[in-house]
């Protein structure tokens, strides 16, 4: 199969178990936001701060490592898996042992209690790194898609499960460790290796350089990332914490979706067309037009229709969390687009620029919660949603030195896909002001078909490049392969 099929099939594989992975979540979300305080909801939020930089720590660097090689070996395996296990040991040690100091901090006292379940995360995700790096490796994409759906099945049913017995915020820490449980177990049933290998010293310092400066990058982002987490848990409350989360949460569940569908396909893909610099060049330009066809849409329309969303999906208490989803809605159309420059620069770099645009960035990011952070929750949302804007331009840029496409080429790119989904949003508006006697759901049922509907008639219309490549590759899916 040709690599482009084998891409395609992949891309469309792992993004129809993200859209069903988010339609789950988003089920489980409501329903278990439905029973429980937004309290709940901040009180997990804090401890997820230890939890995703952790995991970053543990599940990039080496293992990512394993999917840029050229060749590997069970050596290198073995070596990345004692490595990765090992150090998720002594973390999730030394997690437990400070989280009695967390809960004085926060003046939290279940913190001590729920602490020592959630931290597994760590030690039972650094179990599936490996075997989820071998899957990625020979394009099993759609075994990850099928084992990373029936993880968000098994840890949704026991979320709700939970929240009808009346276990509150146990609910929540359960749904995220079995998850991580569940979906390891899944990745060593369905890898082909099977722990073969000796460990060797050499390999892991031969993967160093580029592992360990890549961890470094990944660990700095997860803190930036979630950072703000803490400090609207300790100067606000949990409660406007749950709230904040809870927007941030809904954002998330689009944009993760479509990153991780990409970013698992795209990098072994583009690393392997790596030496063909002018096939890399248009790849990289189409995969930034197909993700901005998907993402602008899909986030600029829930901005238009957040306040019925809300009221429909998680009752009218939720409602004090419109604002901040608003704002960092916008923040997650820059997200994906982003992460598909950052693959560039992993495929092409040794590493370094990396580096250097990480710190870049931080600077920017400290100066930025410095000022936003006392102001107010919201003003740290908008926040995190001009870094993100200022980290889209900056991995672009950077990009650019290594693929032979100019900047001008890139705006024409993405300029179509804004027109048309601005087009779309002042349509919903208008359309929702029409409507504005209707109740809710009604409203939102007819604002969502509105949005649908302006989106693809104008693409289509304007016969617009995005629409033509989102169709030739559906087409060439369900095309059957002769032979």
């Amino acid at each position: 199969m040709e690599l482009r099929d084998r891409v395609t099939k992949g891309v469309t594989w792992s993004i129809a178990e993200k859209v069903a992975s988010a339609l789950l979540q988003m089920v489980v979300s409501i329903v278990v936001a439905r029973m429980l305080a937004p309290q709940d909801f901040g009180t997990v939020a804090i401890l997820v701060f230890f939890t995703a930089v952790a995991s970053v720590v543990v599940d990039s660097g080496f293992s990512q490592t394993l999917i840029r090689k050229s060749r590997v070996s069970n050596d290198d395996f073995r070596s990345v898996f004692i490595f990765n296990i090992t150090f998720a040991a002594v973390v999730y040690v030394a997690l437990v042992a400070t989280s009695p100091a967390v809960a004085r901090f926060y003046e939290l006292p279940i913190i001590r209690h729920i602490a020592p379940v959630i931290f597994l995360v760590i030690p039972f995700a650094a179990l599936g790194a490996v075997q989820s790096a071998v899957m990625a490796r020979n394009f099993q994409f759609a075994a990850i898609s099928q084992i990373n759906f029936a993880a968000s099945f098994a840890s949704g049913v026991a979320a709700i499960a939970l929240a009808l017995c009346g276990c509150h915020v146990w609910s929540l820490v359960w749904q995220r460790l079995l998850y991580v449980a569940v979906r390891s177990l899944l990745l060593w049933y369905g890898s082909s290796w099977r722990g073969e290998g000796r460990v060797s010293l050499y390999l892991l310092r031969d993967m160093a350089p580029f592992s360990l400066r890549l961890m470094a990058t990944d660990t700095v982002a997860a803190v930036y990332a979630n950072i703000s987490q803490m400090f609207i848990g300790k100067i606000y409350s949990p409660t406007l914490l749950g709230y904040f989360n809870q927007g941030q949460k809904l954002k998330d569940l689009p944009v993760n979706a479509l990153v991780q569908s990409v970013q698992s396909v795209t990098y072994p893909a583009l690393s392997n067309i790596a030496d063909n610099r002018e096939k890399f060049a248009e790849s990289y330009r189409i995969v930034l037009l197909a993700t901005a066809a998907i993402v602008m849409p899909i986030m600029v329309g829930m901005i238009a229709v957040a306040d019925d969303m809300f009221v429909v999906l998680l009752g009218e208490r939720w409602l004090p969390t419109v604002p901040y989803f608003r704002i960092l809605a916008l923040g997650g159309v820059c997200y994906p687009l982003s992460m598909v420059a950052m693959n560039v620069l992993k495929v092409y770099s040794n590493g370094s620029i990396i580096i250097r645009l990480e710190i870049v960035k931080k600077v920017v990011m400290t100066l930025i919660f410095a000022i936003t952070i006392p102001l107010s929750a919201e003003a740290v949302a908008w926040g995190l949603t001009a870094m993100l804007f200022i980290e889209l331009v900056m991995n672009i840029a950077a990009s650019l030195r290594y693929v032979a496409l100019g900047i001008v080429a890139v705006m024409r790119t993405l300029l179509t896909v804004a027109t048309v989904t601005a087009v779309m949003y002042l349509a919903v508006v208008v359309v929702g002001e029409l409507i504005s006697h209707f109740t809710p759901i009604w409203r939102l049922l007819i604002e969502i078909l509105t949005g649908i509907a302006i989106y693809v008639g104008v693409a289509l219309l304007f016969r617009t490049e995005f629409f033509r490549v989102l169709s030739e590759n559906a087409l060439r899916l369900l095309r059957p392969k002769n032979g």
